[in-house]
């Protein structure tokens, strides 16, 4: 079979889980910590980035050198406290977790596809559940690659044996979208915390609610 839809790559953060509200509290109280303040704006440009761009970010404003030090020291103190927020059960994005349960019966290959570190990652799998998934790309996988990198939705299609032009990508925020879409995939695109532009390979959705295998099957 040379067409028709291959595989469904999930983003996590926002996307499948609303744990970016969990985010928030780690990245405010961080910058705390550091002796300065995050704002909101701030905030918002942070989503879909990766560990060590968001403490170099941090850094940065409440006033310090981002050195590898200071980067991994940030690192550390923020994946410690996701940890902390993740070890409860998270809180499902609408429509969620029928989309992943209707598109895994269809029999379709999926992969999770993230920019958040693997050991986190496995934390919000205990929510998600990891039988949903044939692989799982984390953001400290990709040999820094990330987001809006196509390597992390690259990797995914490679690790499945799937053709990224017959791929689903389901995305929230603009790194992610751009990511999947420089891939080559499709990206259907379910806004969350952040709007995300208009473009070439990308389809919107308010929600999950309804998306099934024969919704995905349509837009390849």
């Amino acid at each position: 079979m040379t067409d028709g839809l291959a595989a469904a790559l999930w983003d996590m953060d926002g996307t499948l889980v609303d744990s970016e509200k969990l985010w928030d509290v780690a990245l405010y109280e961080c910058a705390e910590w550091l002796g300065g303040t995050l704002t909101t704006e701030q905030r918002l440009t942070l989503v879909g980035s990766n560990m060590d761009a968001t403490a170099g970010f941090l850094l940065a404003v409440t006033g310090h050198e981002p050195t590898a030090a200071a980067v991994a020291q940030t690192g550390a103190w923020i994946r410690d406290r996701t940890a902390n927020l993740f070890a409860d059960e998270l809180p499902w994005r609408p429509g969620a977790r029928e989309a992943l349960t209707a598109v895994r019966r269809a029999g379709v290959p999926s992969a999770l596809v993230t920019s958040t570190e693997r050991s986190l990652t496995e934390l919000a799998l205990d929510t998600i559940g990891r039988e949903f998934f044939d692989v799982t790309v984390c953001g400290d996988e990709v040999d820094g690659l990330n987001k809006p990198h196509p390597e992390p939705y690259l990797r995914a299609a490679r690790l499945l044996g799937a053709d990224p032009a017959r791929c689903v990508a389901v995305e929230d925020s603009p790194p992610g979208a751009a990511s999947a879409a420089a891939a080559g995939c499709v990206v259907l695109v379910v806004p969350n915390d952040v709007s995300v532009e208009a473009g070439p390979r990308r389809v919107f959705r308010t929600s999950l609610t309804g998306v099934d295998a024969d919704t995905l099957r349509g837009l390849v």
